[in-house]
């Protein structure tokens, strides 16, 4: 592996040096990918990487140990841990992560909505709209991804390495690096990972505006027992707990009957005690479980109208816990100007903060580090236009100025109601403020729905899109339906992301097809004629039916799940014309394709202006976003 600098970055490089011969026009890259940081978004990099055959090293200032903090937990939405349980970690979200079976939100005593996620099927699919996140402990993420990379040969990471300097030219990257590894080394690409404190941000001069200490809340983690198994809870004004308009505390179920518990805590420095603490494990405990003799375990509590009794019941006050971590955690909004600087990258911690009303900032590194993976991987491989890799920045920065842009308009609506007529600010603020605030939670709404790349750079010329065919948005991610593989084996569609592009015909009828010889059969061979022809590496897929596909419906797919178009019956010239405008048009128009982009076209597809936009997002609230009630 290519990883020591072959350029004379200055009078700091400690070898030999060795003048650097640029490869040819359109061949792959030599050098390694540089990933900074080695948490879970740095490691899924990196392993997304190397399955596409592009070797990485991971600079690692830690000595790779993760320490075990029980309280320090991730929610996956169904994409994102689709994403990782195809970079080997299927085991342990299996083993060591929970599947909710419900959402409840109460207010005082009375529960206002249950959402009922559906029951999982043994190819493990659920329906999309109301499939379980998982919910495991950080540390057990970090672990799985360790271990799976560390049977890659293509990638390497060195603990004990701790950024120093950068250079980049034309040709490449170079980074220095301090400690018992210090050392130069040179790169193709090198993205920042490397959390809130970013020293890839502070060396690329990339400012980080945005907002301190949003949220602040108390953490607990505990095993027990508690009358909702397997069902999650947001509970707002607990009677318990005095019940104040603002006061909220949610419990989360882990594996091995461990609940995290977090407690919103009131604006200030409020200094959470030990005692104060485990004053709070008690109260609410007690009035979860002792308040409740027949325990509220049905959909209704014990009431017909799903509230508590209001009787302290005729068990044991506080039922028996074991205390295994505590903590503070503190949320900042912030988003960095600038994902992108030549051959550098910011992804993750280091590019944005969130997480307020239940938004996870994780999941959101997770998507930043799948999207990139495909970019840089065609880069490597086969050079790019900035087209392509600019297109990280304008749709994922897009993505998350959306996020925090949801979050700070709904924050000072939902926790303060009095002081704004919230109705008429926050888009679907009708449903109720209990809608809005698990929204985040559960993956739904402007605080949670995935992401749609609706102004894309990469969206397909003008008169190429298909019109709308079918239910998914172009743009957005797909449904994630039973496909049929060219081997024969039925899978899931989320499966086979990642490598390329995924062409996907809708044919009725195909599940009694005879498996060999299915791909000689009605469209297909005329389908895979023009899949061979693309531009860029393509799997074809068959599917009995699709939300709102007619049959002979060909949907495009782009690596990281979004839908590209999706087109009535097999058209060569249009799929070729889409899967050069994926591929960022790098090597110009393709016959019947209509304008070819540009490099410099992004900011006219949507990515300046988008850019000018997202720059007001995470300014303070207050402003002219909110519409003050009069007195």
């Amino acid at each position: 592996m290519h990883t020591l600098c072959d350029h004379a970055p200055g009078s700091n490089c400690q070898f030999p040096h060795v003048p650097y011969v640029p490869a040819a026009p359109g061949s792959c890259a030599v050098d390694p990918v540089i990933v900074v940081g080695a948490g879970p978004v740095g490691l899924s990099l990196s392993l997304a990487l190397a399955r596409l055959g592009v070797p990485t090293v991971v600079l690692d200032e830690t000595t790779g140990q993760e320490e075990t903090r029980p309280a320090r937990t991730v929610v996956l939405r169904p994409d994102t841990a689709a994403f990782v349980a195809r970079l080997g970690c299927a085991g342990t979200l299996e083993s060591a992560g929970t599947h909710w079976t419900a959402w409840r939100t109460m207010r005082r005593r009375r529960l206002r909505e249950r959402v009922a996620f559906a029951p999982r099927t043994p190819d493990g699919a659920a329906a999309p709209a109301t499939a379980s996140p998982v919910h495991l402990p950080q540390h057990a993420l970090t672990r799985a991804l360790r271990t799976a990379l560390a049977h890659e040969k293509l990638a390497e990471v060195v603990t004990g390495s701790r950024l120093a300097d950068l250079e980049q030219d034309e040709h490449g990257i170079s980074a220095h690096t301090r400690g018992p590894n210090g050392t130069w080394w040179r790169g193709s690409y090198l993205i920042g990972c490397d959390g809130p404190r970013s020293t890839v941000r502070k060396l690329l001069d990339v400012r980080f505006p945005g907002r301190t200490a949003v949220e602040r809340h108390a953490v607990a983690a505990l095993r027990c027992e508690l009358p909702w198994p397997g069902e999650a809870l947001l509970h707002r004004s607990p009677p318990r707990q005095g019940g104040g308009p603002g006061s909220e505390v949610s419990a989360r179920p882990l594996a091995g009957h461990v609940w995290r518990l977090d407690w919103l805590l009131p604006p200030g420095r409020e200094l959470v005690t030990p005692d104060a603490l485990v004053a709070r494990i008690r109260d609410s405990l007690a009035g979860w479980t002792s308040e409740s003799p027949a325990g509220p375990a049905d959909e209704t509590g014990t009431e017909g109208d799903g509230a508590l009794p209001r009787g302290r019941g005729h068990g044991r006050l506080v039922p028996p816990y074991e205390l295994l971590d505590t903590g503070v955690h503190t949320v900042h909004h912030r988003l960095a100007r600038d994902w992108r600087q030549g051959r550098a990258f910011l992804a993750g911690d280091a590019a944005h903060l969130l997480g307020a009303l239940g938004t996870q900032g994780l999941d959101e590194g997770l998507r930043d580090a799948e999207n990139l993976a495909w970019k840089l991987g065609l880069a490597w491989h086969h050079g790019a236009s900035d087209v392509l890799l600019d297109s990280y920045q304008a749709e994922r920065r897009g993505a998350v100025a959306a996020r925090l842009r949801a979050a700070d308009q709904a924050l000072p609506l939902l926790r303060d109601g009095r002081a704004v007529r919230w109705r008429t600010v926050l888009p679907g603020a009708a449903r109720g403020r209990s809608t809005l605030l698990t929204d985040g939670h559960l993956g739904r709404g402007p605080l949670g729905a995935p992401p749609v790349y609706a102004r894309t750079p990469l969206a397909p010329p003008d008169g190429q899109s298909g019109g709308l065919l079918v239910e998914t948005p172009p743009g957005a991610p797909v449904t994630d339906v039973a496909v049929t593989a060219s081997d024969g084996a039925v899978v899931r569609l989320r499966d086979r992301l990642g490598r390329g592009l995924l062409v996907v015909l809708v044919a009725p009828g195909t599940g009694v097809w005879d498996r060999r010889h299915w791909q000689s059969a009605g469209l297909m061979p005329q389908l895979a004629d023009a899949v061979d022809a693309l531009p860029m590496d393509a799997e074809v897929l068959v599917t009995e039916a699709y939300p709102g596909a007619a049959a002979h419906t060909v949907l495009l797919v782009r690596p990281d799940g979004h839908l590209v178009t999706a087109l009535s019956g097999v058209r060569p010239a249009e799929m070729a014309a889409c899967a050069n405008a994926v591929r960022g048009g790098a090597h110009g128009p393709v016959t019947g394709s209509g304008r070819a982009r540009r490099s410099g076209d992004a900011a006219a597809s949507g990515g300046g202006e988008a850019g000018e936009e997202e720059a007001s997002t995470v300014d303070p609230v207050g402003s002219s976003m909110l519409h003050s009630e009069s007195d």
